[in-house]
């Protein structure tokens, strides 16, 4: 791929905490190639890299997480989420958790050719692989490089089960891709779905498509024999944590004929906490008293967590779906991984079959 070579100077410019080391930490690429967006990537810059391995294991696996291996071939998201848990893994990069987040995306594009070497049958057992659980596989920059199509496709040629969590309607694209990996192994796909009021929408995920776009894709993506489940998450106090709001978007999950539906309430650590609530600040400064009394932790009280769980569970039920087995196959969002890769523990959440 075309782009200017810039040698790595040293940690500042770019780190890497190595897959293979305890608590190794070094740069784990010796070039980056750097590509400015051009076109409808006009104001982002693209680092090229070449990873030494793609295939992530979680080295402490929390009971709740149906998977203990993942993927993540971009770092950096063009969703700009303002609350998303990923964002310290930038400033571990020597890159800050804001704009540079948002507009310069860290991509392995030698994943493809990692992960069909890394799935050899002497070296790999077939487990399932999860990708979006640190930013979003299906986000812009996937229309250029297709680097998780790529992946999809080398997982359905060895029969690899294996799950996505997006925000994107991208995913539509691979719908023929999906449906026949889905035909010869276990395919699992979630779409995040934290609201349906627009306002908040457009002030907290300013680069994802419409929510209401995101459930019809849930219907096609059902309709083609893909086992889709929606995420409400986060539920952001003040903002989409009213029970007419949560009751609208659980309903909406299950008209959108979602397998399984889940919710749970913000997360803030260090720095994400920090970013949000300053753009809070920007947009709602009459919410800040009232969220800094509520995370003075990075969980938000055991109460609201409780009470928006209950309002989503009983919504569902009077829709018309029923509750499954909690360790269904499902993608769990909340809390930021401790190290950049792998991600760490994440919040439980209350899992729904419809």
């Amino acid at each position: 791929m075309a782009g200017t070579r810039i040698p790595l100077v040293g940690q500042a410019d770019l780190r890497w905490e190595r897959a293979d080391g305890a608590k190794a930490q070094g740069a784990l690429f010796e070039e980056v190639q750097r590509e400015i967006g051009r076109g409808e990537f006009r104001g982002m810059e693209f680092l090229h890299v070449r990873a030494q391995k793609i295939i992530n294991e979680l080295k402490s696996q929390p009971s709740y997480l149906p998977f203990r291996f993942t993927i993540n071939a971009y770092r950096g998201c063009s969703h700009a989420c303002s609350y998303c848990f990923a964002r310290p893994t930038h400033e571990y990069l020597g890159l800050d958790i804001g704009r540079d987040f948002e507009q310069r995306i860290v991509v392995k594009v030698n994943a493809v050719e990692r992960l069909r070497a890394e799935l050899r049958p002497a070296r790999w057992a077939g487990e399932l692989i999860a990708m979006g659980t640190n930013t979003d596989p299906y986000q812009r920059c996937e229309g250029k490089y297709r680097l998780t199509r790529g992946l999809v496709e080398v997982l359905r040629d060895h029969r690899n089960p294996f799950s996505i969590l997006t925000k994107s309607t991208l995913i539509l694209r691979d719908l023929d891709l999906l449906a026949s990996a889905a035909k010869v192994t276990d395919v699992r796909v979630n779409l995040s779905v934290g609201t349906l009021d627009d306002a908040v929408w457009r002030a907290t995920e300013p680069g994802t498509p419409n929510p209401r776009r995101r459930l019809r894709a849930v219907r096609e993506l059902t309709d083609a024999g893909i086992a889709c489940g929606v995420l409400i998450a986060p539920v952001l106090p003040g903002l989409s944590d009213s029970a007419e709001q949560l009751e609208e978007v659980a309903t909406a999950c299950v008209e959108a004929g979602a397998v399984s539906v889940s919710t749970v309430l913000l997360h803030l650590r260090g720095g994400v906490k920090d970013h949000y609530l300053g753009e809070l600040e920007r947009t709602h400064p009459e919410l800040i008293a009232r969220m800094r009394a509520m995370y003075p932790r990075a969980d938000g009280p055991k109460a609201d967590q409780e009470r928006v769980q209950r309002v989503v569970h009983d919504a569902v039920r009077r829709a018309g779906g029923l509750p499954v087995d909690r360790m269904a196959p499902e993608h769990l969002v909340g809390r930021p991984p401790a190290a950049p890769e792998p991600p760490g523990p994440v919040a439980e959440q209350l899992g729904l079959g419809l």
